[in-house]
């Protein structure tokens, strides 16, 4: 199996217009009960969710908030505004009363200042003395780390970081959260990872990490982040799919989709059909609806659309003398677009396949009508043999997306050949119809803009598998 990522800019321009409050939230400890909580805001927000925050952990657990000083942030003199010059990080702990981690900081102080030396006498602390009675003095080049940090904020100029994430945060941020709340081996979780600065952090420091978010752009970035941390250790992109899927069907439209389901069943297909545009249709058996002169037939929310149900619908289109039949699905088995379109084509049926995007189990697209079908994207890869016995190559031949016109032409206009169209490609040599295991990958990273279009070598033990 090969896994493709489409380098669209679509998401990353829809996502960037409606910025998240909190941009990072996670807690490290060995135990729950010992556990920290970090909520990154600004003044806008900040005041209102610290309430809400007192609520939910309790006030008697707020530890402090961090002033975040980013010192090196460009100002625009011509606004009528007092400059912004830091965030807000409101920490919280589990429980103040049982022995949550934290561990005090040291940074380096800018000038060393003199101080009085003191030691402790008789289990008292007292000033330190030398042998004339006179008292000692020491440069002091260090002091504790407290609630006002000094750390700058990321510029796009920054090539060695930025990877052009509206909301990144520097790692040195986070590294010095984990550093104050946590110890090696720890477990980190950001809800919320944007960039994956986080993540890449906890990796750092010898930490055990998880990270969620629900916008795809935002995983697909962090994952080439984490490819070029981690130096070949393993890790895993879950994904929710059906799941999520599944919860948000029990959720809008009851808990009665399985066989004996039909009156939510019959809910769900009448919604896609209207966010597509398309009334429902009765007594047929595949054919749920119609648009304009085409039927329609919607998949299953929990599985993939097969090649049978395809032709079962084609079969059916052919008997009303039909001569355009959409399919809309979630998820498709593997290597159906070509051979069953041919084949409907030939049977005088033109065959259009179309993605129920995730935007419509978010209400508030739904509502707004902002959601969109898009025609699957084809892939053609060849997979061939080396001189090597058992020995195989994968090698992109060609990927062409439908809707061309619908990518910013700031984009589109950067396209020279079709695999610029492609950021990344995987491929699973034992895949079987369940997790996807990349078993070789490449990708584009800002600095190395080129991309194999041929895998590496794989070598099977025996001929049949």
């Amino acid at each position: 199996m090969i896994r493709t990522s489409v380098d669209d800019k679509r998401s990353a321009t829809k996502r960037s217009r409606i910025l998240p409050a909190v941009t990072f939230v996670w807690t490290s400890a060995q135990n729950w009960s010992s556990s920290s909580i970090f909520v990154h805001l600004d003044a806008h927000t900040g005041p209102y969710m610290k309430v809400l925050l007192d609520e939910v952990f309790g006030q008697d657990n707020f530890q402090n908030e961090i002033a975040w000083y980013y010192y090196n942030k460009m100002h625009d003199s011509r606004k009528r505004l007092l400059p912004k010059a830091f965030d807000q990080i409101l920490y919280y702990v589990k429980n103040k009363q049982s022995p949550y981690t934290y561990i005090p900081l040291q940074e380096e102080r800018d000038v060393p200042v003199r101080q009085l030396k003191r030691v402790k006498i008789g289990g008292v602390m007292k000033n330190a003395r030398d042998d004339q009675g006179n008292v000692i003095y020491q440069d002091k080049t260090t002091r504790t780390v407290d609630n006002v940090w000094r750390i700058r904020c990321l510029q796009p100029a920054n090539k060695q970081e930025w990877v052009n994430y509206e909301t990144q945060k520097p790692v040195d941020l986070i590294e010095r959260v984990i550093d104050l709340a946590s110890r090696p081996g720890d477990l980190v979780l950001d809800a919320f990872i944007g960039s994956g600065s986080s993540l890449v952090a906890a990796e750092r420091k010898g930490r055990r990490w998880i990270g969620c978010d629900l916008g795809r752009f935002a995983v697909h970035v962090a994952r080439k982040r984490l490819l070029d941390e981690v130096g070949g250790k393993p890790f895993e992109v879950l994904n929710l799919g059906k799941y999520e899927r599944k919860y948000w069907a029990v959720a809008t439209f009851g808990d009665d989709l399985d066989d004996d389901g039909l009156i939510s069943l019959y809910e769900y297909v009448a919604f896609i059909l209207k966010l597509y545009g398309a009334t429902p249709a009765a007594g047929m058996q595949h054919l749920h609806g119609k648009v304009a002169h085409a039927f329609v037939h919607v998949g299953a929310i929990d599985s993939p659309v097969t090649i049978d149900e395809i032709v079962a619908c084609v079969d059916e289109c052919v008997a009303l003398k039909a001569k355009e039949l959409h399919v809309l699905g979630w998820e498709w088995e593997m290597g159906l677009h070509d051979p069953i379109s041919d084949d409907a084509k030939r049977r005088g049926v033109n065959l259009v396949l179309r993605q129920i995007p995730r935007e419509v189990m978010e209400q508030q697209a739904a509502a707004r009508g902002d959601v969109e079908f898009f025609e699957l994207a084809y892939l053609d890869v060849e997979i061939k043999p080396t001189r090597k016995k058992f020995e195989m190559v994968a090698k992109l031949k060609n990927f062409v997306i439908p809707n061309p016109e619908l990518v910013p032409d700031d984009v589109r206009s950067k396209i020279k050949k079709w695999s610029d169209y492609v950021d990344y490609w995987a491929v699973d040599w034992n895949f079987s119809d369940d997790t996807f295991i990349q078993g070789w990958v490449t990708y584009r990273t800002r600095k190395n803009r080129a991309l194999d279009l041929e895998s590496d070598a794989h070598a099977y033990d025996v001929a049949d598998t």
